[in-house]
């Protein structure tokens, strides 16, 4: 199940306001909360590529081999 148009704007909306943060952060912060907000960013990004890749492996075809074509063909 893909995530909503509005958890995905939402999801957006977060790390934008993440970005801003780090960069103010980044002037005037010590290095762990940078690097604390940095993580964030990074488990928010990494949220919407293996939510992406799910539905990928959910949508496909029985014996569908994705975008390798016959490379892993039993011979």
């Amino acid at each position: 199940m893909a995530l909503s148009e509005s958890v995905k704007n939402s999801l957006d909306e977060a790390e934008q306001s993440l970005r801003n943060a780090l960069a103010y952060a980044a002037r005037q912060e010590r290095p762990m909360v940078c690097k604390e907000v940095a993580g964030l960013i990074a488990r928010i990004e990494s949220l919407q590529s293996t939510d992406d890749i799910l539905d990928k492996l959910e949508n496909r075809k029985p014996g569908d081999r994705g975008l390798f074509g016959d490379f892993f063909k039993n011979d």
